[in-house]
């Protein structure tokens, strides 16, 4: 069985940090792209982040683009989201998921990519 567990959030006033961590296990981690989506309060679930199975390719969302960034260490089978100058807007529950791997340069983008799914962590910035 397969558990993505995050952790890592909590309050944090606005161009504070916060890293988040998920870690997995039930499936042979390597073989997953790994993403990191959020949701806020009356919207739909986003990516923010996603890398490829050995984190040498990564996609970031415009949005955190140059604030947050997305690493892996296989040997934890975890994967982390460095967050830092946040701002209000970045208040959300922070999600990590898992793609199986179709290529070596794979990110998954969409929700409809990824197998598996974290219970999520809140986010809440403060201005």
């Amino acid at each position: 069985q397969v558990h993505l567990v995050e952790s890592g959030g909590g309050l944090v006033q606005a161009g504070g940090s916060l890293r988040l961590s998920c870690a997995a296990s039930g499936l042979t981690f390597n073989n997953y792209a790994m993403g990191w989506f959020r949701q806020a309060p009356g919207k739909e679930r986003e990516v923010v982040a996603a890398n490829n199975w050995n984190g040498g390719r990564t996609y970031y969302a415009d949005s955190v683009k140059g604030r947050f960034t997305i690493s892996r260490d296989n040997a934890k089978n975890t994967v982390y989201l460095q967050m830092n100058t946040l701002k209000p807007e970045d208040k959300a529950v922070y999600y990590c998921a898992a793609a199986r791997s179709g290529s070596y340069s794979y990110t998954g983008r969409t929700t409809e990519e990824y197998d598996y799914w974290g219970q999520g962590t809140q986010v809440t910035v403060s201005s």
